[in-house]
């Protein structure tokens, strides 16, 4: 999950946190509105616990789906050359041609490193890293 928000009036973005930390902060058993989540396993918790239904809108990360007659894969819709040069290197590789499979494989690997630099932007953005200390975090509760 990249962000979970309460489609409330005004909007409320739940902030992450792990797992321990979320139990950290929210240590009592009180319900209300949430303010933050965390991910266990394949569930999702949120504290505090939540006192009526909200609807919440959950932004994720997709895996790639299972390949099929029906199902074309989002990496090829996106990248047909990764499948062309990846079989004109196995085939010049079968036909002895190591000139030729070297070269294709030379451009399988760049568009290899292309996606990969892509699914990092979109995994975390292209943004700079802000790190929050808890000194920082019991500074921005205690002005609040």
């Amino acid at each position: 999950m990249r962000q979970v928000k309460l489609t409330t009036d005004p909007v409320t973005v739940l902030e992450y946190q792990s797992p321990h930390g979320l139990d950290k902060s929210y240590s009592n058993t009180g319900n209300g509105r949430p303010r933050a989540y965390s991910v266990v396993g394949l569930e999702m918790k949120m504290r505090p616990v939540p006192d009526t239904a909200y609807t919440a809108e959950i932004v994720y990360v997709g895996s790639l789906g299972a390949l099929s007659d029906t199902n074309t894969p989002i990496t090829f819709t996106r990248h047909p050359d990764l499948y062309l040069y990846g079989a004109l290197t196995e085939a010049y590789t079968y036909l002895l041609d190591e000139a030729r499979a070297t070269q294709y494989d030379a451009k399988f690997s760049r568009i290899i490193e292309e996606i990969k630099v892509d699914e990092e932007r979109s995994h975390y953005g292209v943004g700079s890293l802000a790190i929050r200390s808890d000194y920082q975090r019991q500074q921005a509760s205690a002005e609040s």
